[in-house]
């Protein structure tokens, strides 16, 4: 998980700097974050919520899918974004 965060994406590194701190709803959010077999690009304990970005690599992914079912029998609810929506609109994607 250190690894992925020393080499984040473009869109990482905005939409975190958004997250970081509490600034989005007062709500605390970590990233990258293992969880079982899986790394959470965000996640906010408190509000049950994983935010993953996704470039080109995961147009119809079926892995995506199960790792939604996972994270969703955990309690948690995901909303994905792709990197170019943040990079080119990320109050549109905040506000979702």
């Amino acid at each position: 998980a250190r690894g992925l965060s020393a080499s984040s994406t473009d869109a990482e590194r905005r939409l975190w700097g958004a997250l970081r701190n509490r600034r989005f709803l007062a709500f605390k959010f970590r990233r990258q974050v293992p969880m079982g077999p899986y790394v959470a690009d965000f996640i906010s304990f408190q509000g049950k919520l994983l935010i993953e970005l996704d470039g080109s690599q995961h147009a119809d992914s079926h892995r995506d899918a199960a790792r939604d079912a996972w994270f969703a029998a955990k309690g948690y609810r995901t909303l994905r974004f792709w990197n170019p929506d943040v990079l080119k609109n990320l109050n549109g994607v905040l506000e979702n």
